[in-house]
């Protein structure tokens, strides 16, 4: 079952050390966000867990993350070993914007 979101929500992984800020959501959709295969849920306050060392990490920190359509966006704000997705597909990194030539 898929929460409600809003800008600014903050998601915690159930199955590894993953936590995201939601940058973008559109208002008329409840997209169903998972981590490792299972739906995330709204993160307790405070700090987030420390990945177990020695971990693959599949979601980066400091990482945004896009849906296909570009309309949902994730911030990583603490790195795990699951994969995010919405809706079922995974969620891409998104690339960094260049920078306009300043000659």
């Amino acid at each position: 079952m898929a929460i409600s979101l809003r800008v600014g929500d903050q998601l915690a992984s159930t199955t590894c050390s993953v936590r995201v800020v939601v940058v973008r959501v559109p208002a008329d959709r409840q997209p169903l966000i998972e981590c490792g295969g299972a739906p995330m849920a709204p993160a307790a306050p405070g700090k987030p867990t420390a990945p177990a060392p020695g971990a693959a990490t599949a979601t980066l920190v400091g990482k945004r993350y896009v849906d296909a359509a570009g309309t949902v966006e994730l911030l990583c704000v603490a790195p795990g070993s699951g994969t995010l997705s919405c809706d079922g597909e995974p969620m891409a990194q998104k690339a960094a914007k260049a920078l306009p030539a300043s000659d």
